[in-house]
């Protein structure tokens, strides 16, 4: 599916259905909208008057935000992998929802992401960059959601 900003800050979407090309339950949301980012099956959008996030698609791949729905505040960026999305708020915390295995839970990491300045994603894990510099990351160990081994990060 595709999802496409309108100048009016508006969207539409067109394709698999339930994949996120309808967003028809949502669309009364829609509006002001600055950025969207997507997953295989699901997208997600920040509203521009109040940094609040929208979800649409599929269950399993991101598309029902309900559990945190009350944390997605003054969110500043966001990264999605295949089938999770996380989500920088003001406050340099992070909040995660879809599937844990891609990185939907970040439980593990949670008390060491503080600070968070970007984040980047991989299909099947997230990688937070602090303002210390650290790199803090989760999901799949295979797609680069362990960084625990002996990685030599460079700084230019």
């Amino acid at each position: 599916a595709f999802a496409a900003i309108l100048q009016d800050k508006s969207v539409v979407t067109w394709g698999n259905r339930v994949r996120g090309g309808d967003s028809s339950f949502v669309q009364d949301q829609l509006r002001n909208i600055e950025r969207i980012f997507s997953t295989s099956g699901s997208f997600a959008a920040i509203r521009g008057t109040d940094g609040a996030v929208i979800t649409w698609g599929g269950r399993d791949t991101g598309g029902d935000s309900e559990a945190v729905q009350g944390q997605l505040i003054d969110v500043q960026f966001m990264a999605g992998t295949s089938a999770a999305f996380a989500a920088v708020l003001a406050t340099g915390t992070v909040v995660t929802w879809g599937s844990p295995r891609f990185g939907g839970d970040c439980s593990d990491v949670k008390d060491q992401l503080k600070g968070v300045q970007e984040i980047y994603a991989s299909s099947g894990a997230f990688a937070a960059i602090l303002h210390t510099g650290e790199v803090v990351t989760w999901g799949i160990p295979s797609s680069g959601g362990d960084s625990t081994s002996d990685v030599t990060f460079l700084s230019c």
